[in-house]
């Protein structure tokens, strides 16, 4: 368990800074950026339960609101809870390789929108929200929606790699 959570971390960590980084100065072309950090949890949640959901959301999120102006912890709380609520979806369905990973994704894009959008209901203007019916919602929506069976794929590889490799030692 404690080698998944690890890897788990290892991966949202490398993709929370890589959103930061590396594309965040494609948000100015294209509005939005993917968010790598929420696909990986979506697929760690999923794939190992709510456990494992809680925890890496909650890690992941203490990570990106240290790399973001908003208020500390409110990237953990979001993460926290949207981990949670799809590690309860564990085996519940067949993992195929598209079109599951889009419906979680696109799914949990939604739940963290509306999460921050009762946040900045119930905290005024010092807790950020996305705009439903402006455009960069709909890009990230759209983003983490089409590079999902990707991230899932990529991810599946690489943990199935990585397990193995534990196994030989």
């Amino acid at each position: 368990m404690i080698k998944k959570i690890l890897m788990c971390l290892v991966f949202m960590l490398s993709a929370a800074l890589l959103q930061s980084t590396v594309l965040s100065p494609l948000s100015l072309h294209i509005y939005a950026i993917p968010d790598l950090a929420l696909l990986i949890l979506v697929f760690f949640s999923y794939m190992n339960g709510t456990m494992m959901g809680q925890v890496g959301g909650f890690f992941s999120g203490l990570f990106i609101d240290f790399l973001s102006p908003a208020p500390l912890g409110l990237n953990a709380f979001i993460r926290t809870l949207t981990g949670a609520l799809l590690g309860l979806f564990k085996g519940t369905f067949y993992l195929d390789i598209i079109f599951l990973p889009m419906i979680l994704c696109a799914l949990a894009t939604i739940f963290k929108a509306l999460i921050y959008y009762v946040l900045h209901l119930l905290f005024g203007e010092s807790i950020p929200s996305y705009a439903f019916f402006e455009l960069k919602f709909w890009v990230e929506l759209g983003l983490n929606t089409f590079i999902s069976p990707f991230i899932f794929g990529l991810l599946k590889m690489a943990s199935s790699v990585l397990v193995s490799l534990g196994e030989k030692n």
